[in-house]
């Protein structure tokens, strides 16, 4: 995206027709996000530039290709505001596959899953996946890793030291996800990385679930420019007064928009112009049967905005809120060329899709074949662990036998853990689970060979009845992560996922139910999305077997080391009180008897 001098030159003799256009579109509806406008235009291409926009007659040459728009409605590429691709389990070549379809062309990503496995050298190979892509990422480098509090353990630890080095590369657009509990006890590495964007007039990107008062004003203080993540409308409503721009987000797991758009709906729809969307996380079960931002757009189309401010919610608003207005977000001369072709703007159906200048997808399918990159051993996804045993999940205690009062963190939603005061039956010395009163137990284990760290809780919400299930997949540090209610099993999982170099794993008496590969570091694979979809089908149908009632049962549980997320998590230092941002000890109390 950078342009010497030859390069402007070309683009400027273009933009005047000195130089014809390479492809015209004729006979569309120009949506004008800049200017609330829908008009017939035309629109010139040069490479991967828009030229010209409305009369463009005298762009075209003899060797001009003309594109017929059919009538269809000339909407700008969509741009994902926050997303971890990861989560979906896709690589990035295969997520492209599934989310260009379907309008998104551009996303924000601080690409973090990938650096906790791999660290800054499998980064730069994912850099250059993504310049063979249809997809555009804007590069946030992280404020820093590992995000937990107690510090975990990753394979790359992203200091204020890295900020220096990585702010100073192309591909960087500001500082991803800067978490209020780190400003908020002045950490150091994250001010060093707020204080290196100030000298390099980076935007901070956010992330401040129920900040609200004097806690968001410090926050704000810090130079944060907008958030992805609040709980209800008057969160947002507070946000925005103090001058955020605000995402809303629609995940597969945390369905915000219906709640968060009332504060543009209900409250003041001047609002309006500083809400974007994004999905932080998303699977290809859920891309492929719902959509992904087209889906948002129709959501919020359903929820009473109008088209046009819902499409500029999608487009513009998440360009200008990121500083790369100037890149992509409408449809203008001077901007990159994604165009997408649409047929109503209520219904959203986005019949063709132009990236990079190029045509890449029709009927929400790629239409060229797009090959994933060789994968180097940097992203091949050993799990350097070792072999476990039954034993490793067994919760030894001072007592032979009696009853233990614990704390089970017991899971409320995706993104709510509580605290459940359980007694448990004490046998032999052992501390056992109990499925009979929704209480199993969960373990991370550090897997990149630096500590060897393992940690051992209880938790509840998943209602297992027998079994277990585990993923190397687990963000935000992608340790080995077990849960079960036998820990001989477990210990199986763990094993198998370890011989395996990565994924998801359900098990049952000894026997592996199912099995997801992620071979790229452990975390995603490069198999079609289609394939992902039908493997999610059978890993989430074995772990129902098991007992479970959720909707994503291994989503659920992989979102257990995330230490953000109140008001309890366990990482491979131990189980985590949010609140007091410190381990604990699940024992409460030992009775002999």
């Amino acid at each position: 995206m950078e342009r010497s001098i030859p390069e402007l030159k070309e683009r400027i003799r273009a933009g005047r027709g000195r130089l014809p256009a390479h492809k015209v579109i004729r006979g569309g509806k120009l949506v004008n996000v800049m200017s609330s406008e829908i008009y017939p235009a035309d629109v010139a291409v040069y490479g991967d530039m828009i030229a010209a926009v409305g009369d463009v007659e005298a762009y075209i040459g003899p060797d001009t290709q003309i594109i017929d728009a059919q009538g269809r409605y000339l909407v700008p590429g969509m741009i994902d505001g926050h997303i971890h691709s990861e989560c979906s389990k896709l690589s990035i070549t295969s997520y492209a596959k599934a989310v260009v379809p379907h309008g998104t062309t551009s996303m924000i990503s601080g690409l973090d899953e990938y650096i906790s496995v791999s660290g800054l050298e499998g980064l730069r190979e994912v850099l250059a996946e993504v310049k063979a892509s249809p997809l555009k990422v804007f590069w946030g480098a992280p404020y820093k890793t590992p995000y937990t509090v107690p510090q975990s353990t990753v394979a790359y630890n992203f200091t204020k030291e890295t900020h220096a080095q990585v702010q100073q590369w192309p591909e960087c657009f500001g500082v991803w996800e800067t978490v209020r509990e780190f400003i908020r006890e002045e950490d150091e590495d994250t001010l060093g990385a707020i204080s290196q964007a100030f000298h390099n007039r980076l935007p901070v990107f956010g992330c401040a679930p129920m900040a609200r008062g004097n806690d968001l004003n410090g926050y704000l203080c810090a130079g944060v420019r907008l958030d992805h993540e609040s709980y209800d409308h008057e969160e947002v409503v507070e946000k925005m007064r103090k001058g955020m721009h605000m995402l809303i987000r629609e995940s597969c797991v945390t369905h915000f928009l219906k709640e968060n758009i009332r504060a543009v709906t209900e409250v003041n729809p001047a609002f309006a112009r500083r809400v974007s969307f994004c999905t932080d996380d998303v699977t290809a079960t859920d891309i492929l049967s719902k959509g992904h931002l087209d889906n948002v757009v129709r959501l919020a189309i359903e929820a009473g905005v109008d088209p046009m401010t819902a499409i500029q919610m999608a487009t513009i608003n998440s360009a200008e809120a990121y500083r790369i207005d100037h890149l992509v977000g409408s449809i203008c001369p001077g901007r990159i060329a994604d165009i997408l072709f649409v047929d109503d703007l209520h219904k959203f159906n986005i019949e063709r899709v132009m990236t990079n200048g190029n045509m890449v997808a029709e009927d929400q399918r790629l239409s060229y074949d797009l090959k994933a990159p060789e994968r180097s051993p940097v992203l091949k996804g050993a799990l350097k662990c070792a072999p476990t045993t039954p034993d490793t999940f067994t919760y030894h205690v001072g007592i032979q036998n009696g009853t233990a009062e614990v704390l089970a963190m017991d899971v409320k939603g995706p993104f709510v853990r509580k605290r459940r005061d359980v007694t448990l039956k004490v046998e032999n010395g052992v501390v056992l689970p109990d499925p009979e009163q929704d209480v199993a137990l969960v373990s991370v284990l550090e897997r990149f060979g630096r500590n060897g760290n393992k940690s051992l809780a209880f938790c509840s919400g998943w209602k297992l009845k027998r079994g277990a299930m585990a993923s190397s997949a687990a963000p935000d540090d992608n340790d080995l992560v077990v849960m079960g209610a036998d820990p001989r099993d477990m210990s199986l999982a763990a094993n198998y996922l370890i011989e395996q170099g990565g994924g998801q794993v359900v098990v049952a008496n000894g026997e592996i139910l199912e099995f997801l590969p992620l071979p790229v570091g452990g975390i995603v694979s490069d198999c079609e999305p289609a394939e992902m979809a039908a493997q999610e089908a059978r890993i989430d149908a074995a772990a129902r077997s098991l007992g479970s009632d959720l909707p994503n049962p291994m989503m659920y549980m992989f979102f257990l080391p995330i230490t953000a997320i109140p008001d309890y998590a366990i990482t491979d230092v131990g189980p985590v009180d949010y609140v007091n941002l410190t381990t604990f000890d699940p024992i409460l109390k030992l009775t002999e008897g």
